[in-house]
């Protein structure tokens, strides 16, 4: 019953636990450990519905019972694996393309109507929107990375302010935090609707904020931080949607979780090692699981 029990934990990690989880709010005052936590859960959900195909062939308990439970065990698991690989592989690509073109357009348009700020580049490309709308948001990519900020921003932050809505843009290029954001998005559309749960991806998009804010608390402390956040609240800016600006898409509640997380000043070092555990074991169960039929027929 290995593919039963594969696709089985591979429904729960892909809907039921992140939805559970997101509900958890103290995992984020632990941002790096926390997302490894959700890189582990996708990635085990999708080793965990491919592997509920391959241990058919591996397993032999279900050809030995001949029966109709048997038979409907098989096709299901062949279904979802199936399913699975396929649509991992057109999301992968829609996503890919989709996203790579709109970048490449927005930076087009922006090294047009922007000018660049030569002061604050640092060794990357900031440009400057002649615009009193204040937004700030980073367009990443290996050769074409840039920062955009608009007038609204300079004249309405102090510099200390500036440097740190910079530096947490500077801090999503650096980490790469795009393709953190697009994997999860193509596991996301990969599993069928009734299966998916938007929670994870919700939280990730939180998690490389608060990975960014930390990355500018770092520079230029946490109340000029917390100060642009406030006055840049509500603003969303119009980037190469990938979800990577300042403002995290400017749902309130984020904002304000946020706002939380840049006050706390604690480790909280043995809940970082809980999570660390906590992420190999779920990563762990589902390889068990196919390997066990495996070392049995040994």
């Amino acid at each position: 019953m290995t593919p039963l029990a594969l696709g089985v934990l591979a429904v729960l990690l892909a809907g039921p636990v992140p939805r559970l989880l997101a509900r958890v709010t103290m995992l984020r005052e632990t941002p790096r450990t926390t997302m490894v936590l959700w890189q582990s859960i996708a990635v085990a959900a999708v080793l965990a519905a491919l592997g509920a195909g391959a241990s058919l062939a591996t397993d032999q308990a279900w050809r030995r019972d001949v029966g109709v439970l048997a038979y409907v065990v098989a096709a299901l698991a062949l279904i979802v694996t199936g399913l699975v690989l396929v649509r991992l592989l057109v999301s992968g690509h829609r996503t890919g393309t989709r996203l790579r073109a709109l970048r490449r357009r927005h930076v087009e348009l922006v090294d047009v109507v922007a000018s660049r700020d030569a002061a604050r580049s640092r060794g990357r490309s900031v440009l400057v929107l002649d615009h009193d709308l204040p937004v700030a948001y980073c367009v990443p990519g290996m050769q074409q990375a840039r920062v955009v900020v608009s007038r609204g921003v300079l004249g309405r932050l102090a510099e200390a302010e500036i440097d740190a809505v910079l530096e947490h843009e500077r801090a999503h290029l650096r980490a790469r935090h795009d393709l953190v954001l697009e994997a999860f998005t193509v596991v996301h559309h990969a599993f069928p609707r009734w299966v998916s749960s938007a929670s994870a991806l919700d939280e990730v998009k939180l998690l490389v904020e608060v990975l960014a804010d930390r990355a500018a608390v770092r520079c230029s402390g946490r109340r000029p931080l917390a100060r642009a956040l406030v006055e840049l609240a509500g603003v969303r800016a119009s980037g190469p949607g990938d979800g990577v600006t300042l403002g995290g898409g400017g749902r309130r509640a984020d904002l304000m979780e946020r706002v939380r997380l840049i006050a706390d000043c604690r480790t909280h070092r043995l809940r970082a090692a809980g999570i660390g555990v906590a992420s190999v074991s779920v990563l762990v169960l589902p390889t068990t699981f196919v390997v066990m039929p495996w070392l049995a027929g040994l």
